[in-house]
């Protein structure tokens, strides 16, 4: 945990506050400017004690209150995420963003109207007027095209928000576009899926190309030896798979190519990780 109080509350993230005193309606938690907020009885536990510092996210009830929870919602602000409409109104929509108060999506903020059950891609952020957190699913602006500090093979946060005919859109750590091909997904993704991936590059519009493996055949073989490990050590040390296997049950047990699931065997056997057999893989 991070020892660093929050210098004032941050509303909309997770803050690092301190347990400053016990109440009828739960822990009082305070921030480094002396700052405080309530964290109701339902997530305070018998081991907290005053003075423990807790990471809590902030935001506001249902009646514009200060409140702090241990849970954490879906997105936070100033992130993407995918999100269920569960009630609609006149003024907007609410979705259900994993906390007591849902968030609302006012109606100028949406493209089309909502509907109950439907799932929304959105962004939240703290609105310019009410000072409040809301839904946006009008999210160009909030989306840079002009990258700095990128380079090919660094780790990106990817968010998986449409499919195209190339392979699928995403949202580069929740502030860019980009495109992973559908040539180089190995493993199943869906939209709506989170995943650690890799720039491959920065094209001239400021959107990115990425990958799911590192870039480079130096990089890539380390990372696809990896995929080849870490399943066999969880099964015990063996599995009954070896180059002669079908090429889908290796790339939905690995997420590799045949090719690439290939090479990795032949690296592991040389670096004496592994032994192969007719009867499968065999950790050393």
């Amino acid at each position: 945990m991070n020892s660093t109080l929050t210098p004032t509350l941050d509303f909309g993230r997770v803050n690092t506050l301190r347990i400053d005193r016990f109440a009828v309606p739960g822990a009082y938690l305070m921030a480094k400017d002396g700052s405080d907020v309530l964290l109701p009885n339902q997530y305070v536990t018998d081991a907290m004690a005053i003075d423990d510092l807790l990471e809590v996210f902030v935001y506001t009830d249902s009646e514009d209150r200060p409140v702090a929870t241990t849970d954490r919602p879906t997105a936070m602000r100033d992130e993407f995420g995918f999100f269920t409409v569960v009630d609609v109104a006149k003024f907007g929509a609410f979705v259900d963003w994993g906390l007591p108060k849902d968030l609302l999506v006012p109606k100028n903020r949406q493209k089309t109207p909502f509907k109950v059950g439907e799932k929304r891609f959105l962004r939240v952020v703290k609105d310019e007027e009410s000072d409040r957190l809301v839904g946006v699913e009008r999210i160009s602006k909030y989306l840079s095209h002009s990258p700095r500090g990128y380079h090919p093979n660094k780790e990106v946060k990817l968010l998986f928000i449409a499919k195209t005919p190339l392979g699928f859109k995403v949202i580069v750590d929740d502030a860019y576009e980009g495109l992973a091909f559908d040539n180089e997904i190995f493993e199943p993704v869906a939209v709506g899926d989170s995943r650690t991936g890799y720039v491959k590059q920065v094209r001239a519009d400021g959107n990115f190309d990425v990958s799911l493996q590192p870039v480079g055949k130096t990089a890539r073989a380390g990372s696809d030896q990896a995929k080849v490990l870490a399943p066999l050590d969880a099964a015990g040390g063996m599995l009954p798979y070896n180059s002669k296997s079908d090429a889908d049950l290796i790339t939905k047990t690995f997420g590799l190519s045949k090719k690439a699931f290939k090479r990795a065997l032949v690296q592991l056997q040389e670096s004496g990780d592994i032994e192969v057999k007719e009867t499968g893989i065999y950790r050393k």
